[in-house]
């Protein structure tokens, strides 16, 4: 649990959306209110390291690492 909410962190730099995740078929998606663009590559880096990647077709950033709905 702890690299999750080290990875919460990291993304709350990048804005607080209303509903920040989105769970469907094992994957956890994070709000498209943060786009991968925004995010510095240092951190993105550091969420690649916590299970984190930009899933191309969704467009934002997601990871099968946190569990299933």
């Amino acid at each position: 649990m702890e690299d999750l909410i080290k990875a919460l962190q990291i993304f709350l730099k990048y804005g607080n959306p209303y509903a920040p995740t989105h769970c469907e078929h094992d994957i956890m998606y994070i709000s498209s209110d943060i786009m991968p663009d925004d995010v510095s590559p240092e951190d993105t880096k550091a969420l690649e390291e916590l299970g984190f990647f930009v899933e191309e077709e969704f467009g934002g950033f997601a990871s099968f690492r946190y569990g299933s709905c």
